[in-house]
């Protein structure tokens, strides 16, 4: 799997190419998530695009990443993620603890909201409508 890591903005998006899979991938992610945190970065989007298919060992890295940033006080969210990605997510009751956005604009709109009150977040980007391809 490839992370390109990017910034809008204080916002750093990690855009994933490849299968999640057992091995590097999850570590590779986490490590990127820590050295962000370590640098400064509080707002970050993951987005799951060009990620086809995750395994149970690399659900537990993004697990892993997702309490990386809550221990650091730091914000994440996922986007773009796929049905078989959701899937999973669902099936090990993991979605719930993660922000879904249909899309990056609406993942970086949320976390400058979320930033700026918390009045203006009312709606975390899971309880947005998604405009994914399915």
């Amino acid at each position: 799997m490839r992370i390109e890591v990017r910034f809008q903005g204080d916002v750093a998006i990690l855009s994933l190419d490849g299968r999640f899979l057992a091995g590097g991938d999850g570590p590779y992610l986490r490590q990127k998530v820590k050295d962000l945190i370590d640098a400064g970065v509080r707002h970050m989007v993951i987005n799951f695009e060009g990620v086809p298919y995750i395994d149970s060992t690399g659900l537990g890295f993004l697990a892993g990443s997702r309490i990386t940033t809550q221990n650091a006080g730091a914000k994440l969210v996922l986007t773009r993620v796929n049905e078989h990605v959701k899937n999973i997510l669902d099936n090990v009751r993991l979605t719930q603890f993660f922000d879904l956005a249909p899309d990056e604009a609406a993942a970086v709109r949320w976390l400058k909201g979320h930033k700026s009150s918390v009045a203006a977040a009312a709606d975390p980007p899971s309880a947005m409508p998604s405009n994914e391809k399915l």
